[in-house]
């Protein structure tokens, strides 16, 4: 019986393999954007077992777990790692028609080379097999990131991160390049009292300047983002709920409010949140353009919408949803000031809520610069929606309303090292997605035109875009 992952898994007629097998399946992955640990690469020990590598920190399967009764004790609770392995081992069965069937399988298939498909009656054996593979040198994380061909690696890292394990890689000799990225969420948050507050004085620490005012704010910034580029760093990312509007406050009043805050005072902090927030990141994305970064802007999520759970076990662990903001506006409001001052850097907008596709898509029409091949991105589905459904959506709305040529493709998003499966699970889609456009008709039955389009899609357009 040919096993549930097969080498034409998503290909649904002679025409998508061959797309696939000649012109997607072989480039290597410029992972632009993800989450996993620069110094789980750097100190490259092998995983502890396949609930470490597999299981720890990944909402998808937490959400799951708990969609299926388990309890918390299971998920991020005490119990131990291999009991957590054999609770989700229940769950996997019932995943049918989410996208966790698919990722669970393809990620035993490769690199575990693991048919059978993941059950109570196979867990046990799954456990033992990958722990073994797991304590061996073809498993430690950098072995890994050869194995899946990961010729570049963009890590999500804080202003006040000294970027130590980042330098050190590049002291070395590693397959993956793995370069930092510029993530300033923290600085927004004026309206979170003592953190902000302690999270400045980590700033002024390493940045070696007093912040007293917006002026030693932004100077203290300008500082960071001149050390992260001269550590490679080739791009900024932002995760907010929406883009801010400037609002009706002057930078003096600003400039007033945040001088308060840092002295104790947030009576006016939430006030003046958005204003603040504009200002800092036009300020910002101004640096980036002199630095000739992408910047991405991840948009729509609605955190911590379980604020009891929240509350208990912390942010980050699996409470978040999909938003239902107003964004176009917004976006068009706030790179419209970035092109007015001639500032406005490559852009990579991300849309978590699949009803506002349109809105993204057809925004970014409106900003594209001359000489740049798709300056202005509609980003990767993501979060929820880089399944097969969300993907398929992204793609169609892209290709009717931009240009799917010179979009840069998938990135990991993910804190797992074996996510890159995802990869594999969007180029299959993506060349299914041109084969059933040729059978119909509705482009011309010329593989090697269309599969150079799909290369590009995988692997080209990412390079030249990020200047790599």
């Amino acid at each position: 019986m040919r096993p549930f992952i097969h080498e034409n898994f998503l290909l649904e007629s002679k025409v998508a393999e061959e797309l696939y097998h000649q012109y997607a399946a072989h480039p290597a992955i410029i992972d632009y954007h993800s989450h996993l640990s620069p110094k789980i690469v750097c100190e490259n020990k092998n995983f502890d077992n396949l609930c470490h590598i597999w299981l720890q920190g990944d909402h998808y399967k937490w959400r799951a777990m708990r969609a299926f009764g388990v309890a918390e004790h299971f998920i991020t609770g005490k119990a131990t790692d291999k009991e957590k392995f054999l609770k989700w081992s229940e769950v996997v069965p019932y995943t049918v028609r989410n996208p966790l069937l698919h990722w669970t399988q393809m990620e035993l298939k490769n690199p575990f080379g693991i048919d059978e498909l993941l059950n109570p009656g196979t867990a046990e054996s799954i456990f033992q097999r990958t722990n073994a593979l797991l304590a061996t040198e073809a498993f430690k994380p950098q072995a890994l990131l050869k194995h899946f061909k990961v010729e570049v690696l963009g890590t999500t890292d804080d202003p006040i991160d000294t970027l130590e394990y980042h330098l050190q890689l590049q002291k070395g000799d590693t397959y993956t390049k793995v370069l930092p990225s510029f993530r300033p969420d923290k600085v927004f948050k004026i309206n979170t009292g003592n953190s902000f507050r302690q999270y400045i004085q980590q700033l002024e620490a390493v940045s070696d300047t007093e912040i007293k005012n917006l002026s030693s704010l932004m100077a203290a910034l300008q500082k960071r983002v001149d050390f992260f580029d001269q550590a490679g760093c080739v791009t900024a990312d932002h995760g907010l709920n929406y883009l801010p509007l400037q609002g009706e406050f002057s930078e003096e009043k600003i400039n007033q409010v945040f001088r308060e805050v840092l002295a104790g005072n947030d009576e006016k902090a939430e006030e003046i949140s958005e204003a603040y927030t504009f200002w800092v990141l036009m300020e910002l994305c101004m640096m980036y353009h002199e630095k000739n970064w992408v910047q991405q802007f991840h948009l729509g999520a609605l955190r911590d919408a379980n604020a009891y759970r929240s509350g208990v076990l912390g942010p980050d662990t699996g409470f978040d949803t999909i938003g239902d903001y107003q964004h176009a506006e917004r976006i068009g409001h706030f790179l419209s000031s970035l092109e007015q001052e001639g500032k406005l850097a490559k852009t990579i907008l991300y849309n978590l809520n699949p009803s506002d596709n349109h809105v993204f898509a057809a925004m970014t029409g409106n900003f594209q610069g001359e000489g740049v091949k798709g300056k202005i991105q509609f980003g990767s589905a993501w979060w929820f929606l880089d399944q097969l459904d969300g993907m398929t959506q992204q793609l169609n709305t892209l290709s009717n309303i931009g240009l799917i040529s010179t979009f840069v493709g998938m990135l990991t998003d993910s804190r797992s090292f074996l996510s890159y499966s995802r990869h594999e699970y969007f180029r299959r889609l993506l060349c299914n997605l041109f084969a059933q456009d040729i059978q119909k008709g509705y482009i011309p039955h010329d593989l090697k035109w269309i599969g150079g389009i799909i290369e590009n899609i995988c692997y080209r357009n990412a390079k030249s875009y990020f200047n790599l």
